[in-house]
């Protein structure tokens, strides 16, 4: 081994290059205020070699950075601690920098005849930050590609070049593929190069000046090695072993998921959804080390922005590199340790500031509460048997009825439909949620749960002992509460069952055949005894295909049939089988089933459905073969229909309820294996 060595130190003379790396005399000795440089080397090496790693599999471009990265984080071996590492150690190189600032300010170190030394380690922490902005974009997920939208935007309050200044960051008027690709390259290439070269020089400064040392005379002086090496290795251990606490704090914290989703999900750097141009997340917010600034621009409304964006951080710069000159003053150094003290105070305050109003903020937590539900579909969805399309993973999030089928119904049915469940009439299902808030008034069916054994029950089902009660409670809140169509006589009322209120709504059909139908015949056991009531419920459910008939019953369905199809029962008005000329209420052939619904919301005026009598409901997708005159397309129709189905992909049977597994077939058309 000795003759290796000679060898290879005849040849490069790593010997000197090792004791003088070595051997540097430290006047006082070790100190651990002296450990803060090496921490950053430390950080700035991990953060060199995890990112090799993550570059190998990393896909720069708008349909492969996000699937990318959903392959490191949970495919490849070990790429959650790999990411996690990288991510948090970014963070951690923040606070590190702050530290050292700090230290050298306090000592002083920043004085002659170190100015260059000190303006060197300025221009590390903008690339520090310029690498923390770049690469926050990285994994292309509508958290990253949001906040980058607002920090972006700040470059075009630049006075006279600001919007070319953003065209040349964005790579264009719009934010997509040139803007990933241009991030990439800075955070990848050109500022790691950057910070390497100016890294390099900030040490050759450091080792011709040496330590700032203080208390030197107390102390006797000592070499580099071993006490401050040491010092050094025991900091940057903490460091490590803080970074590898958040990485791993899923293990601990993670609590028990119902999602379906692999530890993966917990572990490392999260991963929202996709990100998706077309959907603002309004909760957008940048890194937590960029939160102070954020919240400083709020006050600097309007066309005073450039200040707060602009004029002030400028002039803060400006101070901070004259600090060496200022400094060369007793009372100048004072007045830099408290001009430092200020702005990482202010910084501090304006970060709690920040988060104290976000808290506060109701529609913030919906929106990140969105953001995280968003987050955990788009890894179910992908993780599904038909995989990532070659349209990309924000794909599947767009014709996801889960995900857009709420989004979809409350901007083109909730004006006049509920979607909630109602205390004893339509019992919370775990699968639908809350549903939506109700609009006020109601003025169609409320549609949670349609189609389902639950829902025609209730429809059924006139209840009038709780009828008896409503009418008590309408008669005294009427006013403004019904339909213009209604009377404004209280008695009038007396005949319409409680249920019509939340199936009928406020149209013409609330004192219509149908109800009074309910209320009068059905209810008399006579006409419908209570096992035929049952039969008609599962025949009727049954036509949806929501429910299966194993759970319905056969007999009932077979029992309900003969009632469909009975000229003294349903088929008075209804037409069921196939052969019977249509009644003049709604047909029932196939009622609930994803074609009897598009077809019903295509055109509910059709001769099939209400006809004439329609009242209001309008048609949202008459004509096929002009999608323009429509009022929705025909595709977000079968989103909202598959939604009001529950015909979309779950992971977990056991929190489905009563609903499929699997997706529709038409969904499955949507969502390719990859």
């Amino acid at each position: 081994m000795k003759t290796l060595i000679d060898w290879i130190d005849n040849r490069t003379g790593i010997r000197h290059a090792v004791n003088e790396a070595l051997y540097e005399n430290i006047p006082g000795g070790s100190r651990w205020r002296y450990v803060w440089g090496s921490t950053l080397v430390f950080a700035f090496m991990v953060q060199l070699i995890t990112g090799i790693f993550l570059w190998a599999s990393y896909s720069p471009n708008a349909k492969g950075a996000w699937e990318s990265v959903y392959f490191i984080q949970y495919e490849m071996q070990g790429g959650w601690m790999v990411r996690g590492i990288h991510h948090f150690m970014a963070q951690m190189m923040i606070v590190l920098l702050a530290v050292h600032f700090l230290q050298v300010v306090i000592d002083g170190a920043y004085r002659a005849p170190r100015e260059f030394n000190f303006w060197t380690g300025l221009i590390l922490m903008q690339i520090v930050l310029g690498l923390s902005l770049t690469g926050y974009l990285l994994p292309w997920d509508q958290k990253g590609f949001w906040a980058t939208r607002v920090a972006t935007n700040l470059a075009g309050l630049l006075p006279w070049i600001g919007d070319d200044v953003q065209k040349i960051v964005v790579g264009g008027t719009d934010y997509g593929h040139a803007t990933l690709t241009r991030f990439f390259a800075l955070h990848a290439g050109v500022l790691p190069a950057a910070l390497i070269g100016v890294l390099f020089l900030h040490m050759v400064l450091f080792r011709r000046h040496g330590v700032t040392a203080i208390g030197a005379d107390k102390r006797p002086a000592a070499y580099f090695w071993p006490d401050q090496v040491l010092k050094d290795a025991v900091a940057c251990l903490a460091v490590m072993a803080v970074v590898m606490f958040f990485v791993l704090r899923g293990f601990f914290f993670a609590g028990e998921d119902h999602s379906g989703l692999p530890i993966e999900a917990h572990l490392g750097a999260e991963l929202g959804a996709p990100a998706d141009p077309s959907t603002p997340f309004s909760a957008a917010r940048p890194e937590w080390y960029f939160l102070f600034l954020f919240q400083f621009l709020k006050y600097f409304p309007g066309e005073a922005e450039i200040y707060g964006a602009i004029v002030i951080p400028i002039v803060i710069m400006t101070s901070l590199f004259l600090m060496p000159l200022v400094g060369n003053w007793k009372i100048g150094h004072g007045f830099n340790i408290a001009l430092i003290v200020a702005l990482l105070g202010g910084a501090g305050f304006l970060t709690f500031v920040a988060i104290q109003e976000d808290r506060a903020n109701e529609s913030y937590h919906l929106a990140t509460e969105e953001a995280e539900r968003n987050a955990i579909r788009a890894i179910q969805l992908v993780q599904a048997p038909t995989g990532i399309p070659e349209t990309g993973a924000v794909s599947l999030m767009r014709n996801d009825p889960k995900t857009q089928g709420p989004v979809l119904f409350a901007a083109n049915c909730n004006s006049c439909h509920a979607y909630n469940p109602v205390a004893e009439l339509l019992p919370f299902d775990s699968l639908r949620g809350e549903g939506l808030v109700p609009p006020a008034p109601v003025s169609g069916p409320n549609l949670y749960g349609f189609g389902t054994s639950k829902w025609v029950k209730a429809f059924l089902t006139p209840n009038p002992v709780r009828m008896e009660a409503e009418i008590v409670r309408k008669d005294e809140e009427r006013a403004g509460k019904l339909g213009p169509q209604q009377s404004n006589d209280p008695k009038e009322i007396e005949v319409v069952p409680i249920n019509s209120f939340h199936f009928f709504g406020g149209t013409s059909h609330l004192e219509g055949e149908m109800a009074g139908y309910v209320t009068e015949t059905m209810s008399d056991t006579d006409e419908w005894s209570d096992e035929d009531l049952a039969a008609i419920v599962a025949a009727l459910a049954a036509q949806s295909g929501i429910e299966s008939e194993a759970e319905l019953g056969p007999g009932k369905i077979a029992r309900g049939n003969e009632l469909l199809v009975s000229e003294d029962h349903c088929a008075m008005c209804h037409n069921y089988d196939a052969e019977s000329d249509y009644g003049d209420a709604v047909d029932l052939n196939g009622f609930g089933s994803r074609q009897w619904l598009m077809d019903f919301i295509s055109n509910p005026s059709a001769t099939r459905f209400y006809g004439d009598n329609n009242d209001r409901m309008p048609a949202f997708n008459e004509d096929p073969h002009n999608e323009v005159s429509n009022r929705i397309s025909r595709r977000d129709l079968e989103i909202i229909v598959d939604w009001l189905r529950t015909d979309w992909y779950e992971p977990h049977p056991a929190v489905t309820g009563t609903q499929n597994e699997e997706p529709s077939p038409e969904v499955d058309a949507e969502v390719p294996t990859s």
